[in-house]
């Protein structure tokens, strides 16, 4: 990990921009040391695109008293160009726009790869935050893409607890994965989210193993999260991470 900019976004939050091998990274710490860590999971739109929703979750999870940090997804932002993951993004804006279904190959195609890359990453990220001072455990997951929360949650054990929004396909093969998920889950579901299967998200949450999982389900599309529900989440978090 190394650092390439640093700078105070005000007394009680610092803000480091690292890379991570060639991966970018951002990394919020709080006043007070040392801080549990939050990784916030973004969706694969780029860090520069998402940087303001972000660092409001970064400024949230600070006030109470956590590190936050995140790391570029494979294939978005500034890293390199990922040929297979833009035809399989294609393939899903073409049959939507025609108002055909999409089909399993086509969700497999999208999020299985960026999965089976991204979790090993987030998990070397992982070892380079811990190393640092000022950031200890435990640990918590917050945010999409649900099926990377997913994997991270079955095969990552320095994960507590975990935030997962439901915005995004999900394959198949990762119900599977999530009955061995055990950890306390906290699902954040918009209901009429235009790009979201309802139904699947709905199986993926019965699907989970964990004895502790609590469904938020608001009305509204994909980005019109209530302030509410975000605050539920944060209480969910400081529950388990402090």
């Amino acid at each position: 990990m190394r650092f390439t900019s640093e700078r105070r976004l005000d007394e009680a939050l610092l803000e480091r921009t690292f890379t991570l091998g060639e991966i970018p990274g951002i990394l919020w710490t709080p006043a007070s040391a040392p801080a549990p860590l939050i990784l916030l999971g973004p969706p694969p739109l780029g860090l520069h695109t998402m940087y303001p929703r972000l660092v409001a979750r970064a400024r949230r999870s600070a006030a109470d008293g956590f590190a936050t940090a995140v790391i570029e997804l494979p294939g978005s932002g500034d890293r390199p160009r990922w040929p297979a993951a833009e035809r399989a993004r294609a393939d899903l804006r073409r049959v939507m726009e025609a108002g055909e279904p999409v089909s399993d190959a086509i969700i497999d195609a999208l999020v299985l790869p960026l999965v089976d890359r991204a979790a090993p990453e987030w998990r070397a990220a992982l070892d380079a935050l811990l190393s640092l001072p000022g950031i200890g455990g435990p640990v918590g997951y917050s945010g999409g893409v649900i099926s990377l929360g997913t994997r991270l949650a079955v095969v990552e054990p320095r994960i507590s607890a975990a935030v997962l929004f439901a915005g995004s396909f999900v394959p198949r093969a990762v119900f599977e994965e999530a009955r061995r998920v055990t950890i306390p889950l906290h699902v954040l579901l918009q209901w009429d989210d235009e790009g979201n299967d309802r139904q699947a998200a709905l199986d993926l949450f019965d699907a989970f193993g964990s004895e502790e999982k609590t469904l938020h389900a608001n009305m509204g599309g994909h980005t019109g999260v209530p302030q509410f529900a975000g605050d539920a989440a944060a209480r969910f978090l400081t529950r388990h991470l402090t």
